[in-house]
């Protein structure tokens, strides 16, 4: 079995044009999975319920399954982009 591909990838972001948007509370819509990929530094992933923080770097991307409510914290320089799948894209 192959892994699936995204449908659609955001541009590749850093710490000044990460939008407001991705900083504050949010979700993906339901059937979505999105996997927030960091190319260079490192980002906190926030997940608001239940209550959760995730280091992402370079070598460990997240997962964000459909409707979890989640926001980006950026605590210097860094590059990244979401990926968004209609399957779970990861496997553990």
């Amino acid at each position: 079995m192959s892994d699936p591909l995204p449908y659609k990838t955001t541009p590749v972001f850093d710490a000044e044009t990460l939008p407001a948007a991705i900083r504050s509370e949010h979700s993906t819509k339901p059937g979505v999975w999105g996997v927030l990929r960091v190319l260079q530094g490192s980002v906190d992933l926030v997940f608001h319920a239940p209550y959760a923080v995730h280091t992402v770097t370079p070598g460990n991307p997240a997962q964000i399954n459909p409707e979890d409510i989640h926001h980006v914290e950026v605590g210097g320089p860094m590059q990244m982009q979401v990926e968004f799948y209609r399957e779970p894209p990861l496997s553990d």
